[in-house]
């Protein structure tokens, strides 16, 4: 960040003055609580906003109190007030977003590499690239001369500040998220199943599969049940790759076409395969 924000103290807005921004969260839970707590308590914490001028202030984090509030019948709310600038007021979003306890893992996934694309001046794709390369040099896969520059160092600094996780752990156990299928996306978004339930139901591929694996972990499957179940419905489709395989090559099977003491062979497996199968 460029610089400490310089603050006013606290004052109070009406709605109407404030501008909503886009944030971190897709979803704001349990508004209609909030909701009813600000009838009997008042909005206990200052919204964040900066001023945009003409007498509108944009707000940069406290929107889920600004909706509650609208909601609950109040016309103005407590604000503090910063000077800053619109990057700055973009990362003190992110970071205030990131630092609420009610996210859920694939949006505090979203929010770390927001707040990284926002500081590095890179999209969120490149940013991505970026912590790839960094794990694969730093496991010794490949050398990306990469972890010495100032923007890995940076990375490094910001999850420092962060202080959830270490970089290595988030590509590790967070990246992953980005690629679930839609159903598990969801999941996890509604906050149905933890992320490693989502990671290990990733792993089935058929559809009709995973859904009802999904429905028996949103019913409180263990992840321990949840994995040897995965392992097993897996077992289960290896063996029927195999016996598809195996009868496909049966029918392009030409006996006659094999030297004798093979054929001879192969039509002794064939009695005893018959007989087995009856």
């Amino acid at each position: 960040m460029e610089g400490k924000p310089v603050q006013v103290g606290v004052r109070t807005l009406p709605l109407s003055a404030l501008v909503p921004k886009p944030q971190v969260r897709r979803r704001f839970a349990a508004i209609e609580e909030l909701a009813a707590s600000i009838r009997e308590k008042g909005v206990l914490q200052p919204l964040l906003v900066r001023p945009l001028g003409e007498g509108k202030y944009a707000i940069i984090a406290g929107e889920r109190r600004y909706r509650a509030a609208g909601l609950a019948g109040l016309l103005e709310v407590p604000v503090r007030v910063v000077e800053v600038s619109e990057k700055e007021a973009r990362l003190l979003a992110l970071l205030e977003n990131l630092a609420r306890e009610d996210l859920n893992p694939y949006e505090e996934t979203l929010g770390v590499l927001d707040l990284l694309s926002e500081d590095l001046g890179k999209p969120r794709e490149e940013v991505v690239a970026l912590l790839e390369r960094m794990r694969k040099e730093k496991r010794g896969v490949a050398a990306q001369n990469v972890l010495g520059t100032p923007e890995a160092k940076r990375v490094e600094e910001l999850f420092r500040l962060l202080g959830r996780f270490s970089w290595e752990s988030f590509v590790q156990a967070r990246l992953p998220l980005l690629s679930l299928p839609e159903d598990l996306k969801e999941a996890l978004e509604e906050g149905a199943i933890p992320y490693t339930a989502a990671l290990e139901l990733k792993k089935v591929k058929e559809e009709a599969l995973r859904k009802a694996l999904l429905e028996e972990a949103k019913a409180g499957l263990s992840l321990r049940e949840l994995r040897a179940k995965v392992r097993e419905a897996k077992g289960e489709k290896r063996e029927a790759s195999r016996a598809q395989e195996v009868g496909r090559k049966l029918l392009r099977l030409d006996l006659g076409a094999l030297p004798e003491e093979k054929r001879e062979e192969v039509e002794r497996h064939l009695e005893a395969l018959m007989e087995l199968l009856g």
